[in-house]
């Protein structure tokens, strides 16, 4: 078993811009991010991984990669058409790398953001498998149990993984492998020598079948939206504590999307997501206590939080002391309380309280220190998202 202790393990996602089957398929949007965005933010999400890079030819794949934390490596034209492999990109990447940096990681792992519902544990798992049993190269399968056909030269159907005259019944048939397609794993150096992705031994990881799935068609996106709104919602459900008493919010970026409309007299507007004030409703009326907690000293804050009938704490710079304050007047656990925030301010309550929320759109510090990742912006709907979810979650223990 090789020790993962040290080692340097780089992550190229290759995103070519001239999808043929669908138009800018790399960039359409899913579950409210680009298809892109959901294979960086899982490859970021793993402990293992020491960087992540894109490679592409295309300036908005670049653009947004660059957004949500990736690398940029530039393709040259020759490998970015329809019959440049994988590989190609990969290996110039490795060469950029070398070249500009000296640097040469120990493991390559390279992920395909046409595979969406892929999870950093799929990640972690592949590369385990590697280490684990001392193979130069290892992918993510999930088992098959499918019989495969071909027609002959004379029309006849021939069984290609059976006996067309035997029909096991499937727990007595030897164990097959599909390729998912999602994440594979290599040595560096002898995947610089031999130049393909698999080589020497190689070893495989079996993933989830549920989360196996490449866009490929138009309805690819439909299923792959469905599939990850629940996988979105479970993972909501598991980070939320299992007794909620108070839901805590700032308000810039989190009730509002961050800007503000300045009149010529000094005052500023907001604009606000109707759909979240149903939200509020929901949980005031469900029992929960509510609270705006805002550094900004704005009477918009007062005013909102009055139309919502919430009570509201704003020009505060200790956001924490003030907030334990209010818990320990209301007799509530900060551990049976969920805080939403979006900037570097509200990085303090949000180790302190039982699930930090983040909205999609948040400073990336207070992603990464969230326990929980709305799929839509602030002021775009996300305390909407935040109260179905809090008030399933409620359903659920009842």
């Amino acid at each position: 078993m090789m020790d993962i202790e040290g080692m340097n393990i780089l992550t190229i996602i290759p995103v070519r811009g001239g999808s043929k089957g669908i138009p800018r398929k790399n960039v359409l949007p899913l579950a409210g991010k680009p298809l892109i965005a959901h294979t960086i933010q899982q490859a970021q999400q793993s402990p293992l991984i020491n960087r992540v890079v894109v490679s592409t030819d295309d300036p908005e794949i670049a653009a947004i990669s660059q957004k949500y934390g990736a690398e940029i490596i530039w393709r040259p034209e020759e490998i970015s058409g329809d019959t440049a492999s994988s590989e190609s990109a990969l290996l110039h990447s490795l060469e950029v790398l070398n070249q500009t940096e000296n640097y040469q990681p120990d493991l390559l792992v390279f992920l395909q953001c046409t595979s969406p519902l892929t999870l950093a544990e799929d990640i972690d798992g592949t590369i385990q498998v590697l280490l684990s049993g001392g193979a130069d190269s290892a992918l993510a399968v999930i088992p098959f149990h499918y019989y495969l056909w071909h027609l002959s030269s004379s029309g006849d159907a021939v069984g290609i993984n059976h006996d067309k005259g035997i029909r096991p019944l499937r727990q007595d048939r030897e164990p097959q492998y599909l390729e998912t397609g999602a994440v594979y794993v290599m040595q560096v150096k002898g995947f610089l020598e031999a130049k393909h992705r698999f080589f020497g031994k190689t070893a495989i990881y079996i993933m989830p079948a549920e989360r196996r799935l490449e866009i490929d068609e138009p309805v690819d996106f439909e299923v792959a939206e469905l599939l990850m709104r629940g996988q979105i919602e479970k993972k909501g459900l598991e980070a939320l504590p299992s007794e909620i008493q108070a839901v805590v919010f700032d308000f810039d970026g989190v009730f509002t999307d961050n800007k503000a409309l300045v009149m010529q007299n000094g005052q500023e507007a907001v604009f606000i997501n109707r759909g979240d004030g149903m939200g509020i409703r929901h949980m005031r009326e469900s029992g929960l206590q509510l609270l705006i907690l805002s550094t900004e000293r704005n009477p918009v804050v007062q005013v909102r939080a009055e139309k919502l009938g919430i009570t509201c704490i704003h020009g505060v710079h200790d956001k924490w002391s003030v907030l334990k304050d209010w818990l320990d007047s209301m007799d509530i656990d900060p551990q049976k309380t969920v805080y939403v925030g979006n900037d570097i301010n509200d990085l303090p309550v949000m180790t302190h309280v039982g699930c930090a929320v983040a909205v999609s759109d948040a400073h990336p510090s207070v992603i990464d220190n969230a326990d929980l990742i709305m799929s839509r912006a602030g002021g775009d709907g996300s305390i909407r998202e935040l109260s179905d979810l809090i008030l399933k979650k409620i359903d659920l223990l009842d």
